[in-house]
Parts: structure tokens; C-alpha cells; sequence
């Protein structure tokens, strides 16, 4: 029984990858040794997998900032806005994924999209009227080289044809069929000159065949394979993942690939399929193990779920690319007791190698994993269960209703037009994460920590206030993560040493672990709110993270549903705002960020199985507060356009949204669905270091404001500014306020 992976972690066991390339950011590394660094690392996770047992290799899975872009700097699909500008070619691949801005030009960042139903982030495609499709880079066929140079054969991986076309942007008036017949003769160039290469095998990474497929476009996806696999110079992999093929199926199994790759994890009807029929001349890459999740494998369900499969023609892999998954459980500090239900992208490997082993007759190690899935692993929160069971519809509802809540406050806070504000968080400096570190070590006592919390807040209070922001943040000095720092304040979570997933480029998280019910312990964020709220007289924000995204972004159980165990945080968070509104917090920002990331591909789920409880579960959180506090929600870094009426349903009276990056396209669905809600769409991009002109931004306001009743709208970045550098950061709001300032006299 042969095994192997989609993909592997790039950061680096301690996210060396990432260390390095901000090096390269400040002009700390050249660029020649960043590269010299990516090869070292590159070399150590195939030697890594090699050592583990795993028979197929991938490669061309490392990227420096996103492999979708990657594949577009390969076939030259660069806009003709960074083409024209003097840069050298790492640096046009900089600034597709951060922009630039220098004495070379100025260009915005590329818009960033969520990669299906995950936390990581694409860098969307442009294909423009004067594209010209070609192989332009080597970066695939140099990869695989330099791993058979060590000895090691690899399959080359590339984002599939399909998918890369359903995940771009068009220029208006492309001509689409000769982009895609120059697409099929680049990657037609790509599987000779790997097989001249002495590559056996290539794999192509066709994700959006999970979600809804017309029959339009089920047959643009075969036609360009039937033309692409004419006598191919290699064995195609086609790769599916984060969910069945069930539109496709039938066309996927009738095409001449080699291999055909399935998701038995998050596909539904992937087994369903199979049984239904699979050609004996193909492969089968069965996705057993769950590469989005970090608990333990279930030795004796895969093995009964492998035993339904009849293909004799089987390779045992993960269900999707490890890369949404931590390094290693080694480098963590939890007892042997609860490290014993994880496994991370280096423990996965072994699981794939044990599950052949057992298929071959490996009793000993199939019996060490069934005495462990015997244990009970954690004591029940009854109180919590019993407080789910007894919520009914009233406890969703809030009241009064919008309309008249609208009214109430807008006697009550009597904002000027166009009121500003920032999403929550400022520049998390060095000195910031020093000091928490020294408190969390015990080095320094709880009074100088909280001097120099305080410290913090005071300033950027007086800064909030000398720029002319109308409603103030605190800044959150004191908060290690959006998330994370909740989650040390609930029962029920736990928290890994080094448990960092890639998120977009060199930003990482580190997802907290939901072990058991959840609850909350104490007040969380009441102290530095009503602080800072003393200290002026404009309104400060309360700012908490919302129960869905707190779900989305942590690891979730798989004992129980995500229904229930969102509804558990729901109730917990819904504790906090009422302490908040109790001490004086008029307005109270609920972060649902991550709203989306569950959402499932399939339209025809999106209720059912996700919407119908999630907003809900929202609504729980502030049902229960007065008519005068105003609740404020956040949203960024997914398509929203889609589900606008649900959101809407959040019953919050702001929402935030980030737009800058996608060129304020939210807009006209908002006016379309007659949104009801006041919105901030956000008028610069945080994820760019580049500082936006007081006349962009004021360009930016009109274009909102022809699209959105002046009433209803906010000035806001489009996220918050932890990630950011305290000057560009200064300069840009400054640069926002001023704008306001105009656009208002201008009125």
C-alpha cells in the first residue's frame, strides 16, 4: 500500500520561513540569500517526509507568499500596472501580493480571497485584455530539479487549469477562449519539460470541482482536459479536495488521467461515489487523514470506511495539503496524556504509514489507537448543556426592532456624517510583545505591566483624539490574538506552544485547541475597556470577538457538532457584553471575521448546514442588551456579496467590511439588497504597508457614497492595524481623517 501527502507545511518547524522574508522586508537579507535560505528549508521537509515512510513526494508546494500566485508569475498573468514598472522579478512578485511604493511607481496590493473554506489566502489573479499566456517562470521545474539533485524523486504540484480560471479575475472585454487555449498550451509545455525532466508524475490541484459545477462549466472542465491529456509526457494526478465531486464525478472518471485524487474526510458522498463505480486503470489518492484538523486519526474507522472501497488501485494520502495544520506536536508542552490526541502535520505522516502498515496486517498498532479512542478525555460542563437545551427563539430576538433602535441612537450619540473610527487594534510594536512576554515569564509584576498597558492606551487615546476620530479603540496592547486571548479566558480550551498555521504570506496564527465545554471563568476584556473609556469623552469601543469566528479559528471537537459547540462560546460572550454595556460601554464591536469560513462550497447547503444556526448564534450574543447600546460587527477577507441578506439578519446596527482590496465591489449588492444596516466599508488596505493620498482616499468616500445613503455610512480602515508599523499606520489614518474632513465641507 503505497501513501502519500498533497502538500506540507512551508513556514518552517519554527516559522523560519517567515523570519526570513520580513528580513528581506526591512533589507535585512538580499534576495539571493533568501533564496539560498527557502532551499535549505526546502530541503529539510523533503528529507523530513522521505524519513517518515511516505512513498509519493510533493514539490512545487513551497511558495514564498501564495502558490497561487506563484502559478500566475509562472504563466505570466501579471497585470499590465506592475509589467511596466522598472522591478526587478522577486520584487513584481512582492508586489502583486503587498503592493509598492517607491521611486519606481505605486501600485496597490492584488485583492486576497480565503482558499475555500479555510483560514489561509489567495492572491486573486488579474488576466487583462492584453494578457498573453506562457510559460514565463521556472520556479517548478527548478524545485524538482534541486530535489532530485538530492536524491529524492518528487511529484511536482500546480493549481489545475479549472481552477485557476474560476478563481480569477477578468478584465472586461478578455477574450476568454484564447486565454484558455494559451493555458492548455503552457501547461501542455509544463508536462514535457518535466517529463524531459525525468518526472513520473505531475499533480493537478483542482479544488473548485467540490463546490456547485453548471453544466457550462462542467463542460469548459472537460473540454481542456480532453485537449491537455492528448499523450501527456507525464502521469497526471487530477487532486480534488475540501469536499465531494459529485457534479463531476462521472466526467473526471471518463477522462484519461492517471490518478484521480478524493477527499473522504469533508466529502460527504465521496464514498458513495466510488462504490458506484471507479475505473481499474486509474489510481485512487483516497484522502483519509483530515488535513485541517489536529486530533488523532481514527485507525478503526478509516480502516472499515478503505475496506467499502473496491479499488484495488490505491494510494492512502491526506485529505487535503498539511499546510492548514501546525509543524509537530513534538515542540509542544502539553502532558503525554492529552498530547496523545493530536497529531500535526509531522504526526500525520506516521498515521498515514501506520494505516498501510495495519492494512497489511499491523495488529499491535491498530490496537494502540482503539485503546485510546476508548478513554474518556474530558469531564462534561452539565450546566452548559443544560443552558443550550433550554434556549428558545425569544432568546435570538433582540428588541426593540432595528428601525426603531436606529432612531434611539441616533439621538443618543449624535455623530457627525461620515463618522470615523478604526476596526479595533493598533501596531503591536516589539516593545508590546516584550513586555507581555516579561509578565507572562513572571519577570515583571502585574502593577508595572499594567502601568505600562495603561501607558500605552493613554497614548494612543490622545493621538485618536488629537486626528479628529469620532468613536476611539483602546488599541487591545494587552491581547496576544483576536481569539486566543478569549480563549484564556474561557474553560474548556487549550492553547499550543508553537501551533502556528499559515493565514496569507508571512502572517501566521496559532488556533487554539476546543477540548472540551466551553464557559466563561471571569470577565474578560471589562478592565482595559472601562479604563480607557474614563480617561475621555468620546466613546471607546468595547471590542470582542464574536462566537462564530472564535469557532472558525480555533480547532474545533469532532465529538459534538459545530452548531453546539458555537452556541457554548455564544452564551459565554454573550456574558461579557452585558458586563461591558453594565460598566458604561455605549458601543460594543462583536468581530465576526470569520463568518464565511465555514460556509460550505455547495450553495445548496449554505442554510441548512451552516447559516440557519450561525447567524442565530450571533444574534444570541447581544439579544439582550438596551436600545441605545450600539453593536458594531467587523467582516473581512471573503466574498460577502452572496450572502448580504443573511448578514443583514445579524441585526447589528454597524458593520464593517473589507472592500479596498476588491475595489468597493460589496457595494452595489448592498444597494441591490436594500441593506439595511449602516456599513463601514473599509477605505484603505492594513495587509499593504503602502500609505494611501488623502485625494485616493477621498475618491474612495465618493465612490461609497454613490452606492450608500450618506446616513448610513462609516469611515473605517478595512481591518485591524496590529500587523502594521506605527508609521505608516499614523500616516494613513491621518491621511483618512483628513479626507473626511474635506469630503464633510464638501457636502
Amino acid at each position: 500500500m503505497k501513501t502519500t501527502i498533497i502538500g506540507f507545511p512551508r513556514i518552517g518547524e519554527n516559522r523560519e520561513l517567515k523570519f526570513a522574508t520580513e528580513k528581506y522586508f526591512r533589507n535585512e537579507l538580499t534576495i539571493d540569500e533568501l533564496t539560498d535560505f527557502a532551499r535549505e528549508l526546502r530541503q529539510k521537509h523533503w528529507e523530513l517526509i522521505k524519513q517518515s515512510g511516505i512513498d509519493g513526494i510533493p514539490s512545487n508546494d513551497f511558495s514564498f507568499y501564495d502558490t497561487t500566485l506563484d502559478t500566475a508569475c509562472l504563466l505570466n498573468i501579471i497585470p499590465q500596472e506592475v509589467t511596466t514598472l522598472n522591478l526587478a522579478e522577486s520584487e513584481k512578485y512582492f508586489a502583486l501580493a503587498r503592493g509598492y511604493q517607491g521611486e519606481k511607481g505605486d501600485v496597490k496590493a492584488r485583492p486576497m480571497k480565503k482558499w475555500f473554506n479555510t483560514n489561509y489566502h489567495y492572491i486573486v489573479p488579474k488576466i487583462e485584455k492584453e494578457t498573453r499566456v506562457f510559460v514565463s517562470g521556472d520556479k517548478i521545474f527548478k524545485e524538482y530539479h534541486e530535489a532530485k539533485a538530492l536524491g529524492i524523486e518528487t511529484r511536482p504540484v500546480i493549481i489545475g487549469p479549472y481552477t485557476l480560471l474560476q478563481l480569477s479575475e477578468f478584465e472586461l472585454g478578455t477574450d476568454q477562449q484564447r486565454i484558455t487555449d494559451e493555458l492548455i498550451a503552457a501547461y501542455k509545455e509544463i508536462f514535457e519539460r518535466l517529463g524531459a525532466l525525468g518526472a513520473e508524475w505531475i499533480q493537478l490541484d483542482e479544488p473548485s470541482l467540490v463546490k456547485d459545477v453548471t453544466t457550462e462549466e462542467l463542460a469548459e472542465f472537460k473540454a481542456i482536459y480532453e485537449k491537455l491529456l492528448t499523450e501527456p509526457q507525464i502521469k497526471v494526478l487530477l487532486q480534488t479536495y475540501f469536499g465531494d465531486i459529485r457534479d463531476a464525478y462521472e466526467t473526471v472518471i471518463a477522462l484519461p488521467f492517471d490518478g484521480i485524487g478524493l477527499d473522504f474526510v469533508e466529502g460527504r458522498k465521496t464514498l458513495e461515489l466510488v462504490k458506484q463505480g471507479f475505473p481499474k486503470d486509474k489510481l485512487l489518492f483516497a484522502g483519509i487523514v483530515n488535513g485541517k484538523n489536529i486530533w488523532r486519526n481514527n485507525y478503526q474507522q478509516t480502516i472499515e470506511a478503505l475496506k467499502k472501497i473496491e479499488s484495488k488501485q490505491l494510494v492512502l494520502t491526506t485529505s487535503c495539503s498539511l499546510l492548514h495544520v501546525p509543524f509537530t506536536t513534538e515542540n509542544e508542552t502539553f502532558s503525554a496524556e492529552i498530547n496523545q490526541h493530536f497529531a500535526f502535520a509531522k504526526e500525520k505522516l506516521a498515521e498515514l504509514v501506520d494505516i498501510a502498515d495495519i492494512l497489511t496486517g499491523a495488529k499491535d498498532v491498530l490496537q494502540v489507537n482503539q485503546k485510546l479512542f476508548a478513554e474518556s478525555r474530558f469531564t462534561e460542563n452539565h450546566a452548559v448543556q443544560e443552558k443550550i437545551n433550554a434556549l428558545t427563539e425569544k432568546d435570538y430576538t433582540r428588541q426593540p426592532t432595528f428601525e426603531q433602535r436606529e432612531t434611539i441612537q441616533k439621538s443618543a450619540f449624535d455623530y457627525p456624517v461620515l463618522p470615523t473610527t478604526t476596526i479595533g487594534s493598533f501596531p503591536q510594536t516589539r516593545e508590546v510583545k516584550l513586555t507581555r512576554a516579561k509578565y507572562k515569564r513572571q519577570e515583571i509584576s502585574e502593577e508595572a505591566y499594567d502601568q505600562f498597558i495603561a501607558q500605552q492606551i493613554n497614548d494612543w487615546l490622545e493621538w485618536q483624539e488629537k486626528i479628529g476620530l469620532d468613536v476611539l479603540v483602546h488599541g487591545e496592547f494587552e491581547r496576544n490574538d483576536m481569539v486566543e486571548y478569549f480563549e484564556q479566558n474561557l474553560s474548556g480550551y487549550l492553547f499550543s506552544k508553537n501551533g502556528w498555521v499559515q493565514s496569507y504570506g508571512t502572517r501566521g496564527v496559532k488556533p487554539p485547541i476546543i477540548w472540551g465545554d466551553v464557559a466563561r471563568e471571569k470577565p474578560i476584556t471589562v478592565k482595559w475597556s472601562t479604563y480607557a473609556q474614563k480617561q475621555t469623552d468620546k466613546i471607546v469601543k468595547g471590542m470582542l470577538t464574536g462566537p462564530v469566528t472564535i469557532l472558525n479559528w480555533s480547532f474545533p471537537r469532532e465529538d459534538i457538532s459545530l452548531k453546539d459547540s458555537t452556541l457554548q462560546i455564544a452564551l459565554a460572550i454573550q456574558e461579557e457584553v452585558l458586563d461591558l454595556e453594565k460598566n458604561g460601554i455605549r458601543v460594543i464591536q462583536i468581530d465576526e471575521a470569520a463568518l464565511r469560513e465555514k460556509l460550505p462550497l455547495r450553495k445548496t447547503d449554505w442554510y441548512s448546514e451552516y447559516l440557519d444556526w450561525s447567524i442565530p448564534a450571533f444574534r444570541l450574543v447581544h439579544s439582550k442588551v438596551q436600545a441605545a447600546t450600539q453593536i458594531h460587527t467587523h467582516m473581512c477577507y471573503s466574498e460577502f456579496t452572496d450572502i448580504i441578506p443573511a448578514i443583514d439578519q445579524m441585526d447589528a446596527d454597524v458593520i464593517s467590511f473589507e472592500a479596498s482590496r476588491s475595489n468597493l465591489g460589496i457595494l452595489d449588492e448592498l444597494k441591490q439588497q436594500h441593506f439595511r444596516t449602516a456599513v463601514g466599508p473599509g477605505v484603505y488596505d492594513i495587509h499593504s504597508p503602502r500609505v494611501p493620498a488623502v485625494d485616493e482616499i477621498k475618491q474612495t468616500i465618493h465612490k461609497i457614497l454613490e452606492k450608500v445613503p450618506l446616513e448610513k455610512v462609516w469611515i473605517n480602515p478595512d481591518c485591524g492595524l496590529k500587523t502594521r508599523g506605527i508609521p505608516e499606520t499614523t500616516a494613513s489614518l491621518t491621511n483618512m481623517t483628513e479626507a473626511v474632513k474635506q469630503v464633510r465641507e464638501e457636502l
